[in-house]
Order: structure tokens, then C-alpha cells, then sequence
């Protein structure tokens, strides 16, 4: 299994669990108030940028000839 792969697999689970994690911080209420929400919305935030950037790493590491 070569690395982009792994950036492949790794990168779409963060951005769920970065997504799963600032929707349990704004349903939970107090976003501003309640230091424990605003520190899942930003750890949330930045996994859910992380595996972003993992995933774009994979894409951009590919041969043309693979994307198309």
C-alpha cells in the first residue's frame, strides 16, 4: 500500500470525525459560553481541515493518467 493511499483512506475518516465532532459541540449548545463546546468546534474544525488536506495531497500526488 504506497502513502497515497493512505492519505486516501485516512483523509475522507478525519473529516468525518471532524465533522461529527463540530456537530456534537453546536447541538450541545453554549458555543462561545461553555469552554468544552467551543474546544470540540475548533478541534472539529481543524480535523475536518486536516483530512482535507490529506485527501488534496492524494489527489495532487497522482499521475494525470490515474485522475482522469
Amino acid at each position: 500500500m504506497s502513502l497515497l493511499t493512505l492519505f486516501m483512506i485516512v483523509g475522507p475518516i478525519a473529516i468525518l470525525i471532524g465533522v461529527a465532532m463540530m456537530v456534537i459541540a453546536i447541538r450541545s449548545g453554549g458555543v462561545g459560553t461553555v469552554p468544552k463546546s467551543t474546544v470540540m468546534l475548533m478541534a472539529g474544525m481543524m480535523a475536518a481541515a486536516f483530512g482535507m488536506v490529506l485527501t488534496a495531497f492524494a489527489f495532487i500526488g497522482q499521475p494525470a493518467e490515474t485522475v482522469r
